[in-house]
């Protein structure tokens, strides 16, 4: 999701992906403090401390990016969105994919509509959603 942070992408399946963003999002919320973070990224205190303890909350793409944004070394949140979006696109044209492909290759679990929307930004993505696209796309650059 951050460039060059998971260059493993295309060999994990989503649930591996997954459980490494989770840890990066761990390490982003322990460099500041759980109730630091609730109050810098307006997210909930239990969720930021659930993903502390190695669990695997709901989150959206943006919730993730402002709890990635925690990190000085990262951008702020609305550039991290745009960059994992762009990462998905940019990926899409290298192993020449379109949403179709992606749909039956990821079993339909999501449309090709919603796919499009979702990496376009009208939609909300959760990060689930996003390891799901991300570890496809990335296992078809190969």
């Amino acid at each position: 999701m951050i460039r060059g942070a998971f260059e493993t992408a295309g060999e994990l399946d989503p649930t591996e992906l997954r459980a490494a963003y989770d840890e990066a999002l761990a390490d982003a919320i322990e460099s500041v403090g759980v109730s630091a973070a609730a109050e810098q990224t307006n997210l909930d205190e239990s969720t930021l401390r659930a993903v502390v303890d190695g669990e695997t909350p709901d989150l959206s793409l943006d919730a993730a990016a402002t709890i990635f944004a925690l990190d000085d070394d990262h951008p702020d949140a609305d550039v991290l969105v745009a960059e994992a979006r762009d990462i998905l696109l940019m990926g899409m044209s290298a192993a020449v994919l379109d949403v179709e492909a992606i749909a039956a290759g990821i079993d339909d679990e999501l449309e090709p509509k919603e796919i499009q929307q979702k990496i376009e930004g009208r939609y909300s993505m959760t990060l689930d959603e996003y390891a799901l696209l991300h570890a496809f796309i990335e296992n078809r650059k190969r």
